[in-house]
């Protein structure tokens, strides 16, 4: 009972004022939530230029193929050299150029060659290359269809414009769903950034127990008929609710308000979030323990958030360290947490990571049981 009444008291100090919800929650929800929206933020539709030196019709039937698809802004350009200018100024993200002889090509069964321009090499440019190249093929067997079934040149051009034009109508069509084979790209950069953020917040409440020893608050505490397990916990119990509306906070404004799809549901991210955070209180209290100047509590971002952020993949992925460090990955809590997360969002649930909420929970049993020690 004596841990509630010291975690409520922390609770009261730390948002018992407008100031303090100000403070440590509303201000830096709000940047690590606009960070997020700007960090995931998905790409619109793409701006493909376009140049149309076709002489016959069926360079439109491509221009109307691509203007159909919900991912692409076609903008027809008069030249090359105006196109090359345009991408070059980055007013669009590729383009292409349909040959004068596309259409001739195409009725006598060659296969015309459409060429492509980007300024840089990405998934966007290499897809609309993908799309184009469907598109190309198609009308290349629809053109063999012609061939065959007409004799003349105009009959075969016809025949073709009618097999075009009931495949524009695209009566039989793929229907794209999300199979959660894999986590959403970028998801890893996203979840790194926020426990980062998540850590450096532990030492917001982690500085009352360092300004309690100093007022000796703790030392009149320890007076009383009070265990020191019954102090660390409440000091514990108390920073944990603060982080846990922390954490509250960042997922509603990122999912409501910024509209961010993390492809994991919101309970159960929560509650990976709310692990990683007794970890991170039990090894802040921990270092906190250690420290007797209160002026020296901005050592823990040097000492804990940063060098377990890199080791734990918040920087860079854990596959491209060295293997001692992979193996010293695996002390680090945000190991973990970002491990659980992706198999979520590939289509876990929560009981199939029960191995890293675990790993996490014995974390935070152990560091507690330090902290109390040296508290």
């Amino acid at each position: 009972m004596n841990s509630f009444y010291i975690a409520w008291n922390m609770v009261k100090r730390t948002l018992g004022s407008k100031k303090g919800w100000l403070a440590f929650l509303l201000i830096p929800s709000l940047v690590v939530s606009a960070a997020i929206g700007f960090i995931g933020r998905e790409e619109g539709r793409v701006t493909v230029l376009v140049v149309n030196e076709d002489q016959g019709s069926f360079g439109g039937y491509v221009l109307k193929e691509m203007a159909a698809r919900p991912e692409y802004t076609v903008k027809l350009l008069d030249n090359v050299w105006e196109l090359k200018e345009a991408i070059i100024e980055k007013r669009g993200q590729a383009g292409f150029v349909l040959p004068a002889d596309f259409s001739r090509e195409l009725l006598a069964g060659g296969s015309p060659v459409i060429q492509s321009y980007e300024l840089n090499v990405n998934e966007a440019t290499a897809v609309m290359n993908v799309h184009l190249d469907g598109i190309t093929g198609r009308m290349v067997s629809a053109a063999a269809v012609a061939k065959a079934s007409s004799g003349s040149a105009d009959s075969r051009s016809v025949a073709l414009a009618n097999i075009l034009e009931q495949a524009g109508k695209h009566t039989v069509g793929a229907e794209t769903g999300d199979l959660k084979l894999a986590s959403k790209p970028g998801l890893t950069t996203i979840t790194g950034f926020t426990l980062m953020f998540l850590m450096s917040l532990v030492l917001s409440t982690v500085s009352l127990v360092l300004e309690d020893r100093t007022k000796m608050t703790m030392a009149r505490m320890y007076t009383a008929p009070v265990k020191a397990a019954e102090i660390a916990a409440g000091n514990f119990l108390g920073s944990f609710v603060v982080g846990s509306l922390q954490i509250f906070f960042v997922l509603v404004i990122t999912r409501v308000v910024i509209g961010y799809d993390y492809g994991v549901p919101f309970l159960s991210q929560f509650a990976v979030l709310a692990a990683f955070m007794l970890v991170s209180l039990g090894l802040a209290s921990t270092v906190a323990g250690l420290i007797k100047n209160p002026g020296n509590a901005s050592m823990i971002n040097s000492m804990v958030v940063t060098p377990t952020s890199m080791l734990g993949g918040c920087f860079w992925p854990i596959s491209i360290m060295p293997d001692y460090l992979q193996k010293l990955s695996n002390f680090m809590p945000q190991t973990w947490t970002i491990q659980a997360i992706e198999k979520m969002a590939a289509g876990a649930s929560l009981a199939d990571v029960r191995l890293p909420l675990a790993i996490l929970g014995l974390m935070a049993v152990v560091l507690l049981a330090v902290c109390s020690a040296i508290l």
